[in-house]
């Protein structure tokens, strides 16, 4: 099995997940929105939702939802991140694991995977991580999934994807801003729904 590119990108440069923690803080100080992927999410559910942030990485977009008064669940493969996650978001739970080994007792409402993470994932657990996504959704739960194009996982093997691991599209956009998604989109969001 090939590996995770987020694994190796740390592995080689040690620094990588506190330069990335640092950065997005940087963001919000200065005045950027780091979190339209939470409130597209947000809008689609009612309080108290069930929310798996997978790849949550820092806890930006879990820790906004939760905030926003939902049940939050993020799990991401980097302890730095997690810790992060932890310090800065204590409203909701982290935690340390694999997204192709995800096995939560949980079910939930809507799965957020955004900051392109699923062209971090080893191509060889892409139609796993989508099927663990399926498995861990509730009745009528959607997974919201975001990355741009060129790196490595053209949209439409990811939408084949999503369809061989039991997940059909509801609605795909080109942006967490809400703008249509056309055959010359350079970003994808796909909301999911079990097939």
């Amino acid at each position: 099995m090939s590996e995770n590119l987020w694994v190796r990108m740390t592995r080689a440069d040690p620094g990588h997940s506190a330069a990335y923690v640092k950065r997005f803080k940087d963001l919000a100080a200065g005045g950027m929105d780091i979190v339209g992927e939470a409130r597209l999410v947000d809008a689609m559910l009612p309080r108290r939702s069930r929310v798996l942030d997978a790849g949550c990485g820092p806890g930006r977009v879990g820790g906004h939802l939760a905030a926003a008064g939902h049940d939050v669940v993020g799990v991401d493969v980097d302890p730095v991140l997690i810790a992060a996650a932890q310090e800065d978001h204590p409203g909701a739970r982290w935690l340390v694991g694999d997204l192709a080994e995800l096995d939560l007792p949980d079910r939930f409402d809507a799965i957020v995977c955004a900051g392109n993470v699923v062209t971090f994932l080893a191509p060889s657990t892409r139609v796993e991580v989508l099927r663990r996504f399926r498995a861990h959704l509730a009745d009528g739960g959607r997974a919201v999934v975001g990355f741009g194009a060129g790196r490595d996982y053209p949209f439409d093997a990811f939408l084949d994807d999503a369809r061989a691991a039991g997940l059909e599209p509801d609605l795909l956009l080109s942006s967490w801003h809400l703008h249509p998604f056309t055959a010359g989109s350079d970003f994808l969001v796909a909301v999911l729904r079990v097939s």
